[in-house]
């Protein structure tokens, strides 16, 4: 199975997710039916009940957690499977709230905790599942027992009960609520880890054109309260249509890598450079005015210019950038970026591989 489909109003995952949730249910369980059997051994002690029954409960707390985890992990839907186990965990539940005669204490705890985690696997949908064959288990077991003479209703719970049920009214919570936590952080992670990549550009890693044009806007609004100044800066790889028609794309798309490489090891740890689009590059500088750009500028156009881009074909790029600084009159981002990419023009048109800032009086072309 590929992917995820919806089956039954219940998610069917992929094996390995299946795996992990198999893995993830094994120590509450073992935890949990541990806990659940002194709770069960309080009131059986007091019932006086055949050593037969406390051969089942040891089996049931003792060896089924073993059984369950490599059932599910080795069925070929290991999601469906440890859902089966967990039912069956219920049905256990009610086969010993019937053997207890429905002990008001033991039987309440057993009820909750095990509608607990059914909850928080598979919400009400599951837990009605479980209730059903919870009480079928009951029903069954009672008219079993009644049917040979062995069946007693015994609501009363004494205090010796009570105590052998409190273990597991406080630990197993604590136990689910760790093992929900861990699944949320492992779930904030992902959302981080998916949030940093679809800001990303896939070829790169740098930012893409939508998430710069945000920093643009951030750094815009900035400048505009605070009357710092900044540059945009807009970088093209000259002749890149005849690298790619040359070499082929891919010898093109290790050309923009090195290129990209270069940009950061090259600007300063607050600049933000970003793919624009093509073989097209955008970088804010932060703080910075004509001549720090200019400075910036052309000590990447040298670096790049001097830089084998593609070693196994030796090919050698230049770039042309063009600067705007920040204008207080322009109305926002995107009049800087334009400004930025009209002097980038201007320096393609002026004969590629030198610098132009949009203000002619600081023009500079450097070959």
């Amino acid at each position: 199975m590929d992917g995820t489909i919806e089956e039954d109003g219940l998610t069917q995952r992929t094996e390995d997710e299946g795996r992990r949730f198999a893995k993830r249910m094994y120590l509450p369980r073992v935890f949990g039916l541990g806990l659940g059997a002194v709770c069960i051994g309080g009131a059986l002690y007091q019932q006086g009940v055949h050593p037969a029954v406390w051969v089942a409960l040891l089996l049931n707390a003792l060896v089924w957690p073993h059984i369950a985890y490599p059932l599910a992990r080795r069925n070929g839907n290991p999601y469906r499977a440890e859902l089966r186990n967990l039912m069956i965990d219920s049905v256990s539940g009610g086969v010993w709230i019937a053997v207890l005669g429905f002990n008001l204490v033991p039987s309440a705890v057993l009820v909750s905790m095990l509608a607990m985690d059914k909850v928080s696997v598979g919400g009400l949908r599951f837990l009605a599942r479980c209730l059903a064959a919870q009480a079928a288990a009951i029903v069954v077991v009672a008219a079993a027992l009644a049917a040979s003479a062995g069946f007693e209703v015994r609501l009363t719970s004494s205090v010796f009960i009570v105590i052998a049920s409190l273990p597991l009214l406080i630990v197993y919570p604590i136990m689910v609520g760790l093992t929900a936590n861990q699944l949320a952080s492992r779930v904030r992670r992902q959302n981080v880890t998916l949030a940093a990549l679809s800001s990303m550009d896939g070829l790169t890693g740098l930012l893409n054109r939508m998430h710069w044009e945000k920093a643009v806007t951030g750094e815009f609004e900035r400048c505009r309260s605070r009357g710092h100044q900044s540059a945009v800066m807009m970088i093209d790889i000259d002749h890149f249509k005849s690298i790619n028609d040359t070499h082929g794309h891919p010898a093109g798309d290790a050309v923009i890598r090195c290129v990209a490489k270069l940009l950061r090891n090259t600007l300063r740890t607050h600049d933000v450079p970003a793919r624009y689009g093509g073989e097209e590059f955008g970088v804010v500088l932060p703080g910075t005015e004509a001549e720090g750009a200019k400075a910036i500028a052309e000590r990447l156009r040298h670096r790049i210019e001097s830089t084998v881009l593609e070693p196994k074909l030796g090919i050698h790029a230049t770039i042309s950038l063009g600067i705007a600084i920040f204008d207080a009159a322009e109305a926002d981002h995107a009049a800087w970026i334009a400004r930025a990419d009209r002097a980038l023009y201007q320096a393609k048109a002026g004969g590629r591989n030198f610098t132009v800032i949009s203000d002619a009086a600081q023009r500079q072309k450097s070959r």
